[in-house]
């Protein structure tokens, strides 16, 4: 996707950059504190942009449910769950994590 406006994936990615280990934020969360209301699927394209060896924790974000937007036995999907279990972030049985609790 082509950047609309010069400088949203550098928004996005320093908001992302900002979420704390073991909390997580939701794609509208990241787009509205980069000034995009509204743009939630923009986040999901600017992640998706990001070179694979990124220090940007990308893991920490999900979506509104919070739940791994990811498609489930991907290589990805594991891979963020992973990360987010290893810094503590805890899953309900449904794969659902407790944004009141987990939310930045």
């Amino acid at each position: 996707m082509a950047d609309p406006e010069p400088g949203f994936n550098q928004r996005i990615w320093q908001v992302v950059a900002a979420i704390p280990a073991g909390k997580v934020a939701t794609y509208g969360q990241v787009a509205e504190k980069a000034g995009l209301a509204r743009a939630a699927r923009r986040v999901g394209h600017a992640l998706r942009g990001l070179p694979s060896n990124t220090r940007i924790p990308w893991h920490r974000v999900v979506n509104a449910q919070g739940r791994i937007s990811l498609p489930e036995g991907s290589d990805s999907h594991s891979t963020q769950r992973d990360r987010l279990e290893q810094e503590g972030v805890l899953f309900g049985t449904r794969g659902r994590i407790d944004l009141r609790q987990f939310g930045w």
